[in-house]
């Protein structure tokens, strides 16, 4: 593996990573592109996209566990905060398997940790359901 390649698998992690936090990001295509690349396996590029995209919704949930500490649980004042909390309250730690969907994926995370769902299960599903997304992408374009 040449330093070009390491190169663009750590771009694929950090455009995970990016991707799974507040911050829009566009990782499913350069996972698209870089499957079409005869460089890379693809087990190699899903372990990064998924490692990525998983450590940032993890840090996430970081960010809401810091933010119950400094301020107590209130009602989010974003559209997709909201929902995310109505989901959360309804169906606790399971609901991020839906981690991955846009718009709602990041704060299901960040609301997760804010109302402190169990971290061993919000890890896990966190990381299960950003597998399955990078996955299924491996799967159509892989």
């Amino acid at each position: 593996m040449s330093f070009v390649d390491d190169i663009s698998l750590w771009g694929l992690f950090l455009s995970s990573f990016i991707s799974s936090t507040l911050m829009p990001g566009g990782s499913e295509v350069l996972l698209a592109y870089l499957l079409t690349q005869p460089e890379f396996s693809s087990i190699e590029l899903l372990v990064a996209a998924a490692v990525g995209n998983s450590l940032g919704g993890i840090l996430t949930y970081g960010m809401g566990w810091w933010l119950g500490f400094r301020w107590p649980l209130r009602v989010p004042q974003k559209k997709s905060q909201q929902r995310a909390m109505v989901v959360m309250q309804q169906y606790g730690a399971v609901s991020l398997l839906f981690s991955w969907v846009p718009f709602i994926g990041d704060p299901l995370c960040l609301v997760a940790g804010w109302i402190r769902c169990n971290l061993f299960y919000s890890v896990l599903l966190i990381c299960l359901g950003k597998l399955m997304r990078y996955l299924l992408i491996v799967l159509i374009f892989g």
